[in-house]
């Protein structure tokens, strides 16, 4: 049976660029592959096939070979080809490397095949800061010291003595990685030598060891915005660690706690000042001051009668959003407080007002008879 003409397998003109070829036989190789492919018994040869056509196209001599003499470039002995193999069978698993490069490098650090890694990030780092409510509630900017590795100076960050630049690693030449044949497939690993970054440095700089990075203290500046949370995360792009021989910085992430307030306690947007009152007052009612987060006064009505646990509203008194989407209010509960350290004097009152009080305390009488009534009850 006369074998197809490769470009048609693969499904590309004649005239295709080897990106063009390379990304037709990814498509191919995934469409045709046997394991996707159980139930058709005519895959494996399709695969196969598909395999054979890339390993010769994406070659530029066995291409140019292939489009002056055809199939017969690779048979009888023409050329083309390490002697006594066939395309397709020697060299399979150096196609499908490729292709394995492509669809897997990226979970692999990296994609192979086609270079050196670039030279190591640096690692992100956190700062845990504590800031006061009323911080929080104004926002502000502070100075913090952040201890983390920067670029050596000595080197410029090469990581090589007076600067030098890194030469080519021998072992790897420069590519960062390195091949081992195991039966069926070409493995592919980190180069020991260079640790995958390509280069190696002969005379390491006595300042940073080769790292082209030391410790030291950073002072920054932060910015806290207005309406910061306890867990915000504020970002610092570029401001971690720094990376090793020249590679890019980490980020900074600055995590945000809010302290605790003797006065106000937050929820959300939200702010709860709870306010004690005499009996008297919130028997009689009145009008009393009251703070607000921002370090004024408001002045808020009790109502005659007002009980333990009342609220009131004071629009627009809470904490500012975070982004913009306006501000809380504040809730002002009353806490009615019972006198202590009575004199004799203030108790005669009290027992004298508590004779005159039975109409003036419905809750009490309400839940007492409803008391009466259960004992009754249980007795019949």
């Amino acid at each position: 049976m006369a074998k197809r003409d490769f470009y048609e397998v693969l499904g590309v003109s004649k005239g295709a660029s080897a990106d063009e070829i390379k990304k037709a036989y990814r498509k191919k190789a995934k469409e045709l592959h046997p394991d996707r492919n159980k139930d058709n018994p005519e895959a494996e040869a399709q695969f196969k096939e598909a395999n054979e056509a890339y390993e010769i196209l994406k070659d530029a001599e066995k291409k140019a070979a292939y489009d002056r003499f055809g199939h017969q470039a690779f048979e009888g002995g023409m050329g083309g080809g390490p002697r006594g193999s066939h395309p397709g069978q020697g060299d399979f698993a150096s196609a499908f490397s490729d292709v394995f490069d492509d669809l897997f490098g990226d979970f692999m650090g990296g994609r192979g095949g086609g270079g050196r890694q670039r030279a190591a990030r640096g690692a992100d780092l956190r700062y845990n800061l504590r800031v006061s409510l009323e911080d929080a509630f104004s926002g502000i900017q502070k100075t913090i010291n952040v201890p983390t590795s920067v670029q050596c100076d000595s080197c410029d960050g090469s990581g090589a003595e007076g600067g030098a630049e890194p030469t080519t690693c021998p072992t790897c030449s420069g590519m960062g990685k390195v091949r081992a044949q195991q039966g069926f497939f070409t493995v592919e690993r980190t180069c020991p030598t260079c640790s995958g970054l390509g280069q190696i440095i002969k005379n390491p700089c006595k300042s940073c060891g080769g790292q082209g990075r030391v410790e030291k203290d950073r002072a920054l500046s932060v910015n806290i915005p207005a309406g910061v949370e306890t867990g915000t995360r504020i970002r610092l792009a570029g401001e971690g660690e720094a990376g090793m021989r020249g590679g890019p910085s980490g980020d900074l992430y600055i995590f945000i706690e809010v302290a605790p307030h003797k006065i106000f306690e937050r929820d959300g947007p939200n702010l709860y000042c709870r306010v004690p009152v005499s009996m008297a007052s919130a028997a009689l009612g009145g009008d009393i001051e009251v703070p607000t987060i921002d370090g004024g006064r408001s002045r808020v009505k009790i109502p005659a009668g007002s009980q333990s646990g009342r609220q009131m509203r004071l629009r627009g008194k809470g904490m500012p959003a975070l982004r913009g989407a306006g501000t809380g209010d504040m809730m002002i509960e009353l806490a009615v407080e019972t006198p202590v350290n009575l004199t004799s004097r203030q108790k005669e009152l009290l027992r004298e007002f508590e004779d005159l009080s039975e109409e003036n305390n419905p809750e009490s009488s309400s839940f007492f008879k409803s008391v009466k009534n259960f004992w009754d009850s249980m007795k019949g």
